[in-house]
């Protein structure tokens, strides 16, 4: 019994070696056979994808590209071209010419500028201060904002003391917002020559006059936006009959811009005449400009505007990926009032600043090549060096103020933000050309400012059409995509008449102010008819909303609307703490009529 088990258990070990065997065969077999014809398979697919990776074309370069850095690669062959590369791995998009070539213009002068000249004195029809000013009647304003949102409101409330047959008192800036400037009026401006020079238009006085010893107390209201003459008398002269002395709060774009012509020239009286930095500023700004002169005979300012806080507020992507949207995300979150945006949509009408690179190609294709001097008025760049390195490697000649001045020179000016913002302000206007990156206040004011002042290039970004040529500038050749540039920028290069009168703030498009000449003689350009006797126009909601809200005396386009709305947004204390529900407009921010502005320094 026991032989036949270890004979069966003998046969079956013989069984599983002998199929052991037979298997080992196959494979062998499989081996020779198979393998090498799946190499040869794998080979041939591996030589067809890198065929098609060599002769398709690059995929096309989309906006979250924006802040792609230029690398710079020149030699004695390359002809004074720069290649633009996304990154050191790939083929170049276009090739930028160093040089700006010829686009068949002046590029330091507008066409025709020397038709035109600012005039806005009074007509012999203008009833001066002495005659039209009531005793014991006294207005006084506090301003809102930065230095240039300040100086509207201080030219419009010259306007507002002359519509009111009131004595003005030199108004008081704001010391308490986002700026926290503690400067007074005559740190900033010349304030006898603001009392000399208007005293023939409105009595002015540094202070209320005293009762029983004592200062006399204002009574404190605001009026609505953009409220005009009738708007004024109805809801501000009896208050003064009875009070004496009224102060206006928030006084900033609270007068209409459509007015009689003979009120538009004292704005443009104020604004352009009587405002003037006191020596110690103009001193130095007039310094800086010379070192500008010194390095070149032209150059370009560029108000650059590529700060967090109003990359942030703007709700668009600049293609930094999760690392920017959590930053300006954060950011964004401090103004409970805007509502969640979409990117895409902003960019697509033109609502986003452009990155430094892109102002940078904007202006080489605009003909400025890499010899012109740039002088940059910004504040902390978003992503710093690197952000700024396309623009640099563009046009080296990259100056500040920090860069041109000591800080010694400085010093006197470093700690208050509103100084530091006038020294821009004076290269700003001074320079040969300027380009803003935003339609803020100091952009509007400058842009207004150099019309009067003969037509000084002043270029603004046509955001919406460039937009899809920066998108797309990777399918094009630089000759095709400089000549687009240019034609998107015809109406946008401060050119006479390049904005219909009556369009836009006035301050941007001071119409009213700006005379042609022909033969020796001057005629006004045209106004039209709407911006005369206007006083009558006010809306439903200026007459239930006391003391705040939007007087829509106005047609606006969609982007100028969109502008305003920002600009005159205020941010304060209570709107970072608090959420307040209001109105949603189609670009997702939401606004309330009464709540603190936002963006009082955004518009700077």
């Amino acid at each position: 019994m026991k032989k036949k088990k270890r004979d069966s258990g003998c046969n079956h070990l013989n069984g599983v070696v002998l199929r052991t065997a037979i298997l080992r065969r196959h494979f062998r077999h499989l081996r020779h056979r198979v393998f090498p014809l799946v190499s040869a398979v794998s080979g041939c697919l591996l030589l067809f994808l890198a065929a098609f990776a060599l002769l398709a074309p690059s995929p096309p370069l989309h906006h979250h590209d924006h802040l792609s850095l230029l690398r710079s690669h020149s030699s004695p062959s390359d002809n004074g071209v720069v290649e633009v590369r996304l990154n050191s791995d790939e083929t170049p998009a276009f090739r930028v010419p160093e040089s700006g070539g010829s686009s068949g213009r002046d590029l330091w002068s507008t066409r025709q500028s020397e038709l035109f000249f600012g005039c806005s004195n009074a007509g012999n029809n203008f009833l001066t201060a002495d005659v039209k000013t009531l005793p014991n009647r006294y207005l006084s304003i506090a301003t809102s904002g930065g230095l240039n949102q300040q100086r509207t409101g201080i030219t419009d409330a010259v306007v507002a003391a002359y519509i009111l047959n009131a004595t003005l008192v030199v108004p008081k800036l704001d010391q308490k917002s986002f700026w926290k400037d503690s400067s007074n009026f005559p740190e900033i401006f010349d304030v006898y020559w603001f009392i000399s020079f208007l005293s023939k238009d409105v009595e002015i006085i540094k202070q209320l006059p005293t009762k029983g010893g004592k200062p006399m107390s204002s009574y404190t209201m605001r009026v609505p936006r953009k409220c005009n003459a009738k708007c004024y008398q109805n809801r501000v002269v009896p208050v003064l009959n009875k009070k004496h002395a009224v102060q206006l709060t928030k006084f900033d774009y609270r007068l209409s811009n459509k007015l009689e012509s003979h009120l538009q020239k004292l704005r443009c009286r104020t604004n352009y005449h009587a405002l003037k930095f006191t020596d110690t500023i103009n001193e130095m700004g007039r310094n800086l400009v010379e070192r500008m002169r010194m390095k070149n005979k032209h150059f370009i300012a560029l108000h650059l505007r590529f700060e967090p806080d109003m990359l942030a507020f703007s709700g668009c992507d600049f293609g930094g990926g999760e690392k920017e949207r959590n930053e300006l995300g954060a950011i964004r979150k401090r103004w409970k009032t805007l509502h969640t945006s979409n990117p895409e949509k902003v960019r697509r009408h033109g609502r986003c600043p452009l990155t430094p690179e892109e102002v940078g190609l904007m202006l080489r294709a605009l003909g400025f090549g890499s010899d012109v001097h740039l002088y940059v008025a910004s504040g902390e760049v978003y992503g710093g060096e690197e952000t700024l390195a396309p623009l640099k490697a563009l046009f080296p000649n990259f100056h500040t103020k920090e860069t041109i001045a000591s800080e010694e020179e400085l010093e006197p000016f470093s700690s208050f933000s509103s100084r530091m913002a006038a020294l821009d302000f004076i290269v700003c206007d001074e320079s040969d050309v300027f380009v803003t990156n935003n339609n803020g206040n100091m952009a509007r004011i400058l842009a207004g400012r150099r019309r009067y002042f003969g037509h000084k290039p002043t270029i603004r970004p046509n955001a919406k059409k460039l937009y899809k040529l920066f998108i797309n500038r990777n399918n094009m050749t630089w000759e095709e995509f400089a000549s687009r540039v240019r034609t998107s920028q015809i109406g946008f290069m401060g050119e006479p008449n390049e904005i219909k009168p009556g369009r836009g703030e006035f301050h941007e498009n001071p119409a009213a102010c700006i005379c042609s000449t022909s033969n020796t003689k001057s005629k006004h350009i045209p106004i039209p008819e709407t911006e005369i006797n206007d006083d009558n126009k006010i809306s439903k909601e200026d007459d239930t909303n006391k003391d705040s809200g939007y007087v829509t005396d106005e047609h606006t386009t969609d982007d100028e609307q969109y502008w305003s709305e920002i600009d005159y947004a205020e941010i304060g204390n209570k709107s970072l703490e608090k959420g307040t529900s209001g109105r949603v407009s189609d670009q997702g921010l939401v606004l309330k009529s009464d709540q603190p502005e936002l963006l009082e320094f955004f518009s700077d």
